[in-house]
């Protein structure tokens, strides 16, 4: 006596039929496609047993369902994105929603490497140096106007050049007569001290700080000896060939001051009427 061998729902015999085996039992495939067979997201008609389908976050499509929302092209084996409950092949949706290399033109792949400044964006290989024509990469640069420069190319295309040493400016540095000097360049003709931030003074174009200025070129105080420089405000008196300080301007036998009052020449000295009368 034959074994029973039937479809599990309907019960019809399964011999010389094409059956699926489920783990309650066999099914004929009629049966099958109608209890178990997903149906597509898409056209919303059953997936048969004998379809390919393709799964995505709980949606269920036949092959020839699972296209591009935009060209229509087969998904099944291509790299896609969804973008607002839509699915997008991997060049439409570049061409839609990613940036545009502000140097080709060409759409900036996701995942490829790239560079954004100023809201503007190019491929990696794309920003290059407008001087040298060397990609930038991730080293520093400097925009100037529409172009781009690498710092070397900038500094000796554009950076301004210590009238001392010659070498360029990056940052910092002062300006005397017009002219640009590194800050350790900017020194004092006689002595060499820094000038940066000092009191100082010329003679003949040369810097010189007030100490050297003042043993050099400055007229010496007759009572004193010391040099007059007139800075800081210091005042002086002359008198023939000789110059005082005010504060050295004094009568030689009193010390009182002759600033403002009537003197008497005595040989290298100069004295107060009163002393002078006293002769």
């Amino acid at each position: 006596m034959t074994e029973c061998f039937d479809c599990d729902n309907c019960k019809e015999s399964l011999y010389g039929r094409k059956y699926i085996q489920m783990d309650n039992g066999p099914y004929c495939i009629p049966c099958y496609d109608a209890h178990f067979a997903n149906t597509c997201d898409e056209c919303k008609e059953l997936i048969g047993h004998d379809c390919r389908e393709l799964y995505y976050e709980d949606r269920h499509y036949h092959e020839h369902c699972f296209r591009c929302f935009r060209c229509d092209r087969s998904l099944a084996d291509e790299p896609f994105t969804c973008q607002d409950e839509e699915l997008l092949c991997n060049d439409c949706y570049c061409n839609e929603f990613s940036s545009k290399c502000i140097a080709c033109e060409k759409t900036v792949m996701p995942g490829s490497r790239k560079l954004e400044y100023n809201g503007q964006t190019w491929h990696e290989h794309c920003f290059i140096c407008s001087s040298c024509q060397q990609p930038i990469g991730s080293r520093s640069f400097i925009p100037d106007k529409k172009d781009y420069y690498c710092v070397p190319c900038y500094e000796s295309k554009f950076a301004p050049r210590c009238t001392r040493c010659k070498k360029t400016l990056t940052k910092g540095g002062v300006t005397y007569r017009d002219e640009p000097w590194h800050k350790e360049c900017f020194v004092c003709t006689g002595c060499m001290t820094p000038l940066a931030g000092q009191q100082f003074t010329s003679q003949d174009d040369n810097p010189y700080c007030i100490k050297c200025f003042g043993n050099l070129y400055a007229k010496k105080c007759s009572a004193c000896t010391k040099p007059i420089t007139g800075f800081g405000g210091g005042k002086y008196i002359s008198f023939e060939d000789r110059h005082w300080h005010h504060n050295c301007f004094n009568c030689a036998r009193c010390d009182t001051s002759l600033v403002g009052k009537g003197f008497i020449p005595d040989n290298d000295e100069i004295l107060c009427r009163d002393c002078s009368n006293d002769l």
